[in-house]
Order: structure tokens, then C-alpha cells, then sequence
């Protein structure tokens, strides 16, 4: 085979070594003018005669940076991994009522099930449906490996799921417990901890605030709680744990000013929001009314937002 074949460009013919591109012997006839270099510089014209590819040098490869030094800021790190879902089994072991119309309930499992403060799991209580519930300390912030504590609110009128619960509920009931589910859970480091509860959003708010003050005992914390009667803030013994370990800012707020202590401020939770920061870490559980209240405000300030639904309800 002839090491040379003609090529016909822009109507002229052009003599090409084999293993040549068109480009480059366009540009050794002076065809086409070269491109600028990046420093202004023209590239020179291709050699006559260039090597063949099977001798050509190796083709540049690009190699991405090291993981460490593309990791993102801190208040942007990269998702947890999500937990394995568990299954457990137990019985209701004590229900006791914190407020006029709040219940602690306490289910004793056979082993402990591997949770992170602000998780949830689905919990079905014999004789009704599933329900995802969080599980908590009590109020006095005590629990043992092996329980898992729900506030649950049960409703004057008589109606919800809360109040049904209570209703049927008694000791040594059979519990099936499958979690972790959620991901409202708290994640150690960041800025200023917002930790905003709405009733028994209280619930997965404590198990949060509990843990930051063992983990980051430095760390900036703001938490408002709310309840539409003031006489539903059952959290006030977990208030003054957390008041007592250094935490000063706190709110107790509620919807109607009857029977409102002084400590206690009138209107809705999110009017009692301070100015959230980008560097803020928000968690809010509550109603869906609340939650999407925050998350909207947060956004807005560039923080991050960890909601908690509460089931309508409970």
C-alpha cells in the first residue's frame, strides 16, 4: 500500500502521508491558518510527514482531583447513607399522662433497635393500621436501651388517631416495630442548631436537643416549642433540664392567651422564629402547617431544614 494518497480540500488536492488527519494536512499546505494558542501564540504547522498512529505517543488523559479536595463545605456535606431498616418486637410497658391531653407511651423490645435522635419508625399496635411515630426520652430525659418513648396527644373532642390509640392501648399489648424511617435526624457539626416543635413535634425535637448538649456541649442552640393551649406545653421539666446544661435561648409560645403564663408569648411559632442565618441547622416537627412554614423561611436564608411530619392526630 502507497504511504502517500491524495486528498482533495476546498477543491485543491493535497498529498497525505498515511496516519495524517485531514486538519493537519491542511495545515501543512499553508490551507487553513493555524488557531491561537491560549498565550496568543500560533501552533506551527503540522511536520510533512507525521508519525503513523500506530507510533503515536500516548493520548493525554485527564485525571479528576482526589475526592478530599472536591469534598463540599461543611453546612453542604454529602447525604448519610441511609440506615438499614430493622425489625423489632415488644409491649407497651407504661402510658402515663405529662399534660391534659398528652400520654407518654413506653414499648420495651426484645433489642435495641439502632436509631439516631429524630428518627421515626413505623410502629403497629395490635388491633390498628401502622402509623409512623418518633420515638423520644421522657420528659424527665430518661430511657433505657431497650424502650422506646412516644408523646402522643389525644384530642378533647374525642376524634383522631391519638385519641383512639390511647383509648385501646393498655399494658403488655404486643408491638411489631420496623425502622429507622426518616430523615430528620440529627447530624453532629455545622452552625447554630433551630430546633422549632409544634405540640408533640416535642417528641423527636428532645431527643435532638438532648443529644447535641452531650455530643456538642459548645454548640449554639435556639429552640422554640408551641402548643395552641398553653396548658398543652408538657415539655416544661425538659425545658429546665436544658435550660440548666447552658441552653438560654428558649420560647414557649401559644396560639390563645387564656390561662398564658408571662413566660409563655402569644401568636404562631414561626412569628417567634429568629433570623435565621445560612449557616444555620433546622429541624422542625410538627404539623404540616408549621413544617412547611419553616422550610419555606429557611430556604429562603440559604440554611439547612430537617422537617419531621407529625401525623394528623397525634
Amino acid at each position: 500500500m502507497s504511504a502517500r494518497c491524495s486528498l482533495v480540500v476546498n477543491g485543491k488536492s493535497v498529498r497525505v502521508s498515511t496516519g495524517d488527519t485531514p486538519l493537519e494536512a491542511a495545515l501543512a499546505d499553508g490551507m487553513i491558518a493555524p488557531a491561537l494558542g491560549l498565550g496568543g501564540q500560533g501552533a506551527g504547522p503540522a511536520p510533512r510527514r507525521a508519525q503513523s498512529r500506530a507510533h503515536r505517543g500516548e493520548a493525554l488523559k485527564l485525571s479528576l482531583p482526589r475526592a478530599a479536595a472536591i469534598d463540599p463545605p461543611q453546612r453542604f456535606a454529602l447525604p448519610t447513607r441511609p440506615a438499614a431498616v430493622q425489625k423489632r418486637v415488644g409491649t407497651v410497658t407504661e402510658i402515663s399522662a405529662v399534660g391534659p391531653q398528652t400520654f407518654q407511651v413506653v414499648v420495651t423490645i426484645t433489642r435495641r433497635l439502632a436509631l439516631e435522635p429524630g428518627h421515626g419508625v413505623e410502629i403497629t399496635f395490635a388491633g390498628f393500621a401502622p402509623v409512623t411515630l418518633s420515638p423520644t426520652l421522657r420528659v424527665d430525659g430518661s430511657a433505657e436501651l431497650n424502650e422506646l418513648v412516644f408523646h402522643i396527644r389525644q384530642e378533647r373532642d374525642g376524634f383522631g388517631l391519638g385519641h383512639e390509640l390511647i383509648e385501646a392501648l393498655a399494658l403488655d399489648q404486643p408491638v411489631k416495630i420496623k425502622g429507622p424511617v426518616g430523615r430528620g435526624f440529627y447530624r453532629s457539626g455545622g452552625g447554630r442548631l433551630v430546633l422549632v416543635a409544634a405540640e408533640t413535634g416535642f417528641g423527636p425535637i428532645w431527643s435532638i436537643a438532648h443529644a447535641a448538649r452531650y455530643i456538642e456541649p459548645a454548640r449554639d442552640i435556639v429552640l422554640l416549642v408551641g402548643a395552641r393551649n398553653p396548658l398543652d406545653l408538657y415539655m416544661r421539666p425538659a425545658l429546665d433540664w436544658l435550660r440548666a446544661t447552658g441552653v438560654t435561648q428558649i420560647v414557649s409560645v401559644s396560639d390563645r392567651t387564656r390561662q398564658r403564663p408571662p413566660e409563655v408569648r402569644p401568636g404562631p411559632l414561626t412569628a417567634h422564629l429568629p433570623s435565621l442565618r445560612s449557616t444555620d441547622v433546622v429541624h422542625v416537627a410538627g404539623d404540616a402547617s408549621t413544617v412547611g412554614a419553616v422550610e419555606v423561611l429557611a430556604a429562603k436564608m440559604g440554611a439547612r431544614c430537617h422537617p419531621i411530619l407529625i401525623d394528623a392526630g397525634i
